[in-house]
């Protein structure tokens, strides 16, 4: 485990791989810790990987976390620290961070890749309603809703579900929150459309979180972006389809992040 002094605290990382070997960041969704990339790390032997839990989630201090500007803050101290520049993988509102990362600190990012996420997501009153209801209840209130909207059916079905579930019921409330918060703000469309670099975006056929056609939307406004639907998936194809997200991955990592 490493611990990056921020000034809020701790921020916990863990770095695998050769440490000359081009550097990867793997920025986590919503009520996720660094383990919502453990399948997929098979698949990734050969590149410097680099995870983080976000602040307010996993082993790592609570900041103040309202803004995807703080989380993105943290995200290019960490790249600063290793003193890399990477190819940013992002998944929900890992992806809202690496946009962000890429328009302020462009030095840092060799090439994005935004998993079942979007410039915007969601609006700020369904945001508002899931801080309301966390606020009451906590997020364990919110969890089968969430599993719902996260993955497919088949995957509901088995054992592994009631872990994914126990890691969203167990995130830190006011970690949770500021998240959420930072979700009800952003909007970056804007900044978005004007990046130039290599963009990999991915969408689930099943995603109920964040649907396909907000996916394509948002690789719309990058120029000379790929877009690629996984048939089968929900929203953390990382989880329930690591085999067909690599397969994705793989020719597109060797193209633009060596």
């Amino acid at each position: 485990m490493i611990a990056l002094p921020r000034p809020y605290g701790s921020l916990h990382l863990r770095v695998d791989g050769p440490e000359e070997a081009p550097a990867l960041l793997l920025i986590n969704s919503l009520g996720t810790d660094l383990r919502l990339w453990d399948a997929l790390m098979p698949h990734l032997t050969g590149w410097r990987v680099i995870r983080y839990d976000k602040q307010g989630h996993g082993l790592s201090d609570l900041g103040d976390g309202t803004s995807i500007e703080d989380h993105a803050a943290d995200a290019a101290a960490i790249l600063d620290a290793l003193e890399c520049p990477a190819t940013v993988i992002g998944c929900s509102i890992g992806g809202l961070i690496a946009l962000r990362l890429a328009a302020e600190r462009p030095e840092l990012v060799r090439a994005l890749v935004l998993s079942n996420s979007a410039a915007k997501l969601g609006s700020a009153e369904s945001w508002n309603d899931r801080i309301a209801a966390v606020q009451a209840d906590g997020t364990h209130a919110i969890a089968d809703a969430v599993m719902e909207r996260w993955f497919a059916a088949p995957f509901r079905a088995t054992p592994e579900l009631a872990l994914w579930r126990n890691m969203l019921a167990r995130t830190a409330r006011d970690g949770y929150l500021a998240a959420c918060h930072a979700l009800a703000s952003d909007d970056q469309t804007a900044a978005t459309a004007r990046l130039t670099l290599p963009t990999l975006v991915i969408a689930g056929s099943e995603d109920g979180a964040s649907p396909p056609d907000i996916v394509r939307a948002t690789a719309d406004l990058i120029k000379g972006s790929e877009f690629h639907l996984i048939e089968g998936a929900g929203h953390l194809p990382c989880i329930e389809t690591p085999i067909e997200m690599a397969a994705l991955l793989r020719p597109f990592l060797q193209k633009h992040a060596r």
